[in-house]
C-alpha cells in the first residue's frame, strides 16, 4: 500500500513537471534558436530502514535536446545562423559568459552588438561597437566588418569577430533565461571550427506536434496516478471496515 502510494504521488507531481516543461517548449516554437526541453521519469526506493515498500518517481533526466533547428533565410544584415555545431557567446551584467543558438542582433543605442535583450554580444576583445553611419556584415567566422554610408566611402574595416564557442553538450546548464552555461562558472574557448550564415536565422527545434502529443499523454499519465491514489484510498477504507467488523 505505501508504494502505491508514494509512487503515485510523486508520480503525479512529476508529471505536472513534465507538462510545464512541454508548455514552455511549445511556447518557444517559434523561438529563434531555442533547444527543447527533455523530461524523463523513473521510480527509486526510499532508503530507509523500516520503510522499504515506500517508492518515488523522479526525474531521472532533465536535458535539452541540441538537434539543430531549421534555418530560415531572412537577408537582414544582423541576422546570423550558427551552422551545425557551436553557440555565440554573450557578455552577462555580472561578466560570466552564456551561450545562445539565437543570432537575431541588434545595435544598441551606443552602436553594441546585442541581442535583443540587451545582452551584447562577446568579441576577441569584449564588447563590439559599431560606427554611427555604417553598413555591417557579418563573415562566416565571425568577423564584423563596416563600411560608411556618408562622407568619403573607404576600405571595408574589420572592428571585430564575434566569439564563437562549441563546447560538449554534456558540460552546458540551461539557466531560467533560456541561456546555455557551462557548470562551474567556467568559460569556453573559441571555436575556429564553428561558421555562421550571414543573413539567415536558426529555428527552434520544438516539433509542435509532437509536443502536442506528449501533452495529451503526459495529462493521461496525471489522470492514471490520481485513480490509482484513489483506488488506494478505496482499498484501505474496505480494509477498515473489515478490520472494524471482526
Amino acid at each position: 500500500m505505501d508504494k502505491l502510494i508514494y509512487t503515485a504521488m510523486s508520480g503525479a507531481a512529476h508529471a505536472l513537471n513534465r507538462q510545464s516543461g512541454i508548455a514552455n517548449n511549445l511556447a518557444n516554437a517559434a523561438s529563434p534558436g531555442f533547444r527543447a526541453e527533455i523530461h524523463r521519469l523513473r521510480a527509486v526506493p526510499v532508503l530507509s530502514e523500516g520503510l522499504p515498500t515506500r517508492a518515488f518517481a523522479v526525474d531521472a533526466n532533465v536535458s535539452s535536446d541540441f538537434t539543430p533547428g531549421p534555418i530560415q533565410e531572412t537577408g537582414r544584415a544582423l541576422d546570423i545562423a550558427v551552422q551545425g555545431k557551436g553557440w555565440i557567446a554573450l557578455q552577462m551584467p555580472d561578466g560570466s559568459e552564456a551561450y545562445t543558438r539565437n543570432g537575431n542582433l541588434e545595435l544598441g543605442p551606443n552602436g553594441v552588438l546585442q541581442t535583443r535583450s540587451g545582452l551584447p554580444v562577446a568579441g576577441d576583445g569584449g564588447s563590439i561597437s559599431v560606427p554611427p553611419d555604417s553598413r555591417v556584415t557579418i563573415a562566416a567566422d565571425g568577423t564584423v566588418s563596416v563600411l560608411p554610408t556618408s562622407g568619403t566611402r573607404t576600405a571595408v574595416a574589420a572592428i571585430g569577430r564575434i566569439k564563437l564557442v562549441d563546447p560538449s553538450p554534456e558540460q552546458l546548464e540551461r539557466g531560467a533565461d533560456g541561456l546555455f552555461r557551462l557548470s562551474g562558472s567556467e568559460v569556453a574557448d573559441v571555436a575556429t571550427g564553428v561558421k555562421v550564415l550571414g543573413g539567415h536565422l536558426e529555428g527552434s527545434n520544438v516539433n509542435a506536434v509532437e509536443q502536442m502529443v506528449a501533452m495529451i499523454a503526459t495529462a493521461r499519465q496525471f489522470e492514471l496516478q490520481m485513480k490509482l491514489l484513489g483506488s488506494a484510498e478505496a482499498n484501505d477504507r474496505a480494509a477498515t471496515q473489515l478490520l472494524t467488523q471482526r
